[in-house]
């Protein structure tokens, strides 16, 4: 059981700072993941070519079970509105997560989590040091009921808030909106929080510590893997670097 957390910095490599179709390909079929939770997911933007992201990984890994849900509609850093339940690709280019199964889904849900009201400092990527005072975007989780090897089991994937103590909160009200989903229960996702607050914050199990972020040099770990419930044990856990993103993929093997 292989389950990966990847954060696609919407398919941009810093190696030339372009969007390419194959890179991404190849690193999801590198993955080879039975469930991937994406963040900074594009679809229809032209900074990305107009493609839907999330269908892209999907098509690699081979499965057709797979959902996208925009956080915005418009382009981040430029003009935005938040994102609705109705939105669909009449909406024009949006912005927010996905998440592939290679097990059939048997339900999916979306949580809902509003932007901080202040500004905060961001790093940008490409491995320099400068800093954009930014304000908070909508976040969201998206959960998937499946059907795995050992049985039912919910995986969920966000990309919370970088702001200091928001961040926190959204948190624990998307663990506590995957708690009343079937169990046992992962989440794979970019929490912009530092170990060991995440397990302090939920009481949820950390299945993967490794720094995962920046991509070139990993110091810090942003992107998790938790559990609650009777999961497998873990027998490997990787990060690999993979041809998209200043993130590296987290990815956590486990039993059966």
């Amino acid at each position: 059981m292989r389950l990966a957390s990847w954060n696609l910095l919407h398919g941009r490599s810093l190696s030339d700072g372009a969007v390419v179709a194959s890179r991404l390909a190849d690193g999801a079929r590198t993955l080879a993941a039975d469930v991937v939770g994406l963040q900074e997911v594009d679809r229809g933007q032209p900074r990305s070519g107009g493609r839907n992201l999330t269908a892209e990984v999907a098509a690699a890994l081979g499965t057709a079970h797979w959902r996208y849900v925009p956080a915005l509609v418009g382009t981040p850093g430029e003009q935005w509105r938040a994102a609705v339940d109705d939105d669909d690709e009449q909406a024009g280019p949006t912005y927010g997560i996905g998440l592939v199964s290679r097990w059939p889904v048997r339900s999916w849900h979306v949580l809902r989590l509003s932007p901080a009201p202040v500004r905060a400092p961001v790093l940008l990527p490409g491995g320099g040091r400068q800093v954009r005072w930014l304000p908070d975007e909508p976040r969201l989780a998206l959960a998937a009921v499946v059907d795995g090897p050992l049985g039912v089991l919910t995986v969920g994937t966000t990309h919370l808030s970088f702001v200091p103590g928001w961040n926190g909160a959204q948190l624990r009200r998307t663990t506590a909106f995957l708690s009343a989903l079937p169990g046992p229960r992962v989440l794979l996702g970019d929490l912009n929080l530092p170990p060991p607050v995440p397990r302090l914050l939920t009481g949820w199990q950390v299945l993967a510590r490794r720094p995962t972020y920046p991509a070139t040099e990993p110091r810090i770990q942003l992107d998790h893997v938790l559990g609650c419930g009777r999961l497998p044990p873990v027998t490997a856990v990787e990060t690999p670097r993979l041809p998209v993103s200043d993130h590296r993929a987290l990815l956590v093997e486990l039993a059966g």
